[in-house]
């Protein structure tokens, strides 16, 4: 019999090739498009249509309850903690990887699949299942850390040996409707607002006005409420003093925002929390690695120090600019991912 996969079709271009890759493979192919809000139904139009054309059946599965609880709330809990959280990572982590393989699993599928620019490996002599990063320049194993054994287990990602203009050539070339849409760049559930905006109207969270202050606690100015401000800013602190100046801090029960010039904005020793590891369960003793602050960033040289309560410290080789909480740190051996997880500073 054929291994059924259940594949997250999203609307876009990478998620219907990953469906169309693997139909080619012979799998027994179902896509399956997560309704996550209300305003959702082009992306689950689209995702229809590929499916169509691809010979698919499509289904759609709300888990919009799950991704509220999950992904937009702890988005405004971090910024209202003064933090500047990532929510595709909270949303891989609970959303498109584990409701979705335990909504596959209950359904009889052997897999769960999506577009991700990725590799997954079984070691044997490790008896894990190991992350890889691509050569692609689209590579996501930045947003991926959080995976854990049973999903990698289960996971496909067939698109971890293209890159996304090979992707979009096999699209137009099997006439799929999304071959020129373009990728997705903001906050899904922020749509055609800004997120200060969002927060005020939906979690009722305020801008409240407050000290700038500098490294020596001295008031320079007022700020137009925390909320606006993460660690590295310069541009729309909304107040001129001369010189360059930079967000380095906020303080929630102060309602402070610490600003400095640029070189105060490195940091040579950095905390993480939240951890996850996949070669290993857990990290007993130091050891060197390469780490993304952003998804964006170089990876740069750090020694992780293992500390209490699921913590550890990142002490570069070369200072690092505005490691920011809230963020994520990922951890490399080579192309191979170590795990991750939460700055705290």
């Amino acid at each position: 019999m054929r291994k059924k996969v259940l594949v997250g079709v999203s609307g876009g271009v990478d998620s219907a090739v990953a469906a169309y890759i693997l139909k080619q493979q012979g799998f027994d192919v179902v896509g399956v498009t997560m309704k996550l809000f209300s305003y959702f139904d082009q992306e689950i139009n689209d995702a229809k249509k590929c499916c169509e054309v691809l010979g698919i059946k499509h289904i759609v599965v709300d888990f919009s309850d799950e991704f509220k609880s999950k992904v937009i709330d702890d988005f405004a809990k971090n910024y209202q903690s003064g933090k500047t959280p990532n929510p595709c990572i909270v949303c891989n982590k609970y959303i498109k990887f584990k409701a979705m393989l335990d909504y596959a699993l209950s359904e009889n599928f052997d897999f769960i699949a999506t577009g991700h620019y990725c590799k997954i490996q079984y070691n044997s002599s490790l008896k894990r299942w190991l992350l890889y990063k691509t050569n692609s320049s689209k590579d996501q194993s930045y947003m991926l850390y959080t995976l854990n054994q049973n999903v990698l287990k289960h996971t496909l990602m067939p698109l971890c040996d293209y890159t996304k203009d090979q992707i979009r050539q096999i699209a137009q070339k099997i006439n799929l409707p999304v071959s020129d849409k373009p990728d997705s760049q903001d906050i899904c559930f922020v749509k055609d607002i800004d997120y200060k905006d969002f927060l005020k109207n939906e979690y009722e969270i305020k801008s409240v006005p407050g000290n700038f202050v500098d490294l020596q606690g001295n008031v320079i100015g007022i700020h137009s409420g925390i909320i606006n401000y993460t660690v590295g800013q310069r541009k729309g602190l909304g107040v001129s003093f001369g010189k360059p100046m930079f967000v380095k801090s906020l303080d929630v029960s102060n309602n402070t925002v610490t600003l400095c010039e640029n070189s105060d904005l490195f940091s040579n020793r950095v905390t993480v929390c939240d951890l996850n590891f996949i070669p290993f369960e857990k990290l007993t003793e130091e050891r060197e690695a390469y780490v993304k602050l952003r998804y964006q960033a170089h990876a740069c040289r750090a020694r992780l120090i293992p500390i209490e309560d699921n913590k550890l410290i990142m002490e570069f080789q070369q200072p690092q600019r505005a490691p920011t909480p809230g963020q994520s740190a990922v951890f490399y051996d080579g192309d191979l991912v170590l795990g991750g997880g939460v700055i705290t500073l």
